[in-house]
């Protein structure tokens, strides 16, 4: 097998697709106060196009799809789409991100189709604090959702904390508790510079070490865990169920150099830095009727395109104007 690999010699194992800009949720470090405008429906790849795509990757070696949204939950026809996914040759895990509004009435479907994990987007247990940082008041279907994945058999389902300053920090401990008698991973992701997310500034920003440090105080000390095809840097509280993992794209001076990811926007771009505002056309030219060896070939420009480092620091320089939900989380 000739595997796709950048010009850093990092092999290209795992995709993330975001299959809509659309979300029932407005968090406010992902969308700006007054709402934004949809992308036009006929802009929105089309399933048989990210299917196209997957397929050819999954030849070069890419082993791993995430699917993302926005909510990818909102999109009609998505548990079709997952089936058709499963059923494509060399894919090892197919996994979803969700904000979990959903998950309660979808979990037995989505394991049905042969969904790997499921994460959970959720940066407080806290329902006043859930309300503002999303503008929704929908904690109590969140946490459903999550018991409901649970008992379905979803082992382990991850949450997905963004840790910031001043708003979820005296909740570490708590999150980090849910990994002791249930098989929950929570990973404690820093705060990035993404469009609305760079008006919190560098003040709000919780190091991973930071983290870690507070969990210790708390727990003792952490086992550390080899990691999987994602960016995680993960561990085991003593005598825990689940684990606890963080992702640390700024503090982490290691972590472009262990980056095995792209990103296929919901509109057709691919993305080969999440902190990077460069994309290339693919839906374009697939619309426009290129064959599947000049498809591969684009692929293979837009992934030598990969830098090597994404340069963003605490101060913020190099912010990504994109919004998140239009990149997929």
């Amino acid at each position: 097998m000739k595997y796709l690999v950048d010009k850093y010699s990092r092999r290209i194992r795992y995709i993330r697709i975001s299959v809509t800009d659309r979300c029932n949720l407005r968090c406010r470090y992902c969308m700006p106060v007054g709402g934004i405008q949809w992308l036009p429906h006929d802009s929105i790849m089309r399933y048989e196009e990210f299917l196209r795509i997957i397929q050819i990757c999954a030849k070069r070696g890419v082993e791993k799809i995430r699917i993302t949204g926005g909510e990818p939950l909102v999109r009609r026809g998505i548990l079709g789409f997952l089936e058709r996914i499963k059923a494509i040759d060399n894919i090892k895990e197919l996994t979803l991100t969700t904000n979990g509004l959903l998950l309660g009435g979808l979990a037995k479907d989505l394991r049905s189709v042969g969904i790997d994990r499921v994460n959970i987007s959720l940066d407080t247990l806290n329902k006043d604090k859930f309300v503002y940082i999303t503008r929704v008041d929908a904690l109590d279907k969140v946490l459903s959702g999550i018991e409901n994945a649970l008992s379905e058999g979803f082992a382990p389902v991850k949450i997905n904390v963004v840790a910031i300053k001043g708003f979820n920090d005296e909740e570490i401990s708590s999150f980090a508790r849910l990994t002791m008698d249930i098989p929950i991973d929570v990973r404690f992701i820093e705060l990035m510079p993404i469009g609305c997310a760079s008006k919190f500034g560098s003040s709000s920003v919780m190091k991973s070490y930071e983290i870690r440090q507070l969990i210790e105080r708390s727990f003792g000390e952490m086992e550390p865990l080899a990691p999987g095809l994602g960016p995680a840097q993960v561990f085991r509280l003593p005598g825990a169920r689940g684990k606890v993992g963080f992702i640390s794209p700024l503090s982490d001076n290691s972590f472009c150099s262990r980056c095995n990811r792209i990103r296929l926007t919901a509109n057709g771009y691919l993305r080969p830095c999440l902190l990077w505002d460069h994309e290339l056309d693919i839906l374009g030219p697939i619309r426009r009727g290129i064959t599947d060896q000049a498809l591969e070939e684009l692929l293979e420009q837009g992934i030598m395109s990969k830098p090597g480092s994404h340069k963003i620091s605490y101060n913020y320089s190099g912010r990504t104007i994109s919004l998140m939900n239009e990149i997929g989380g």
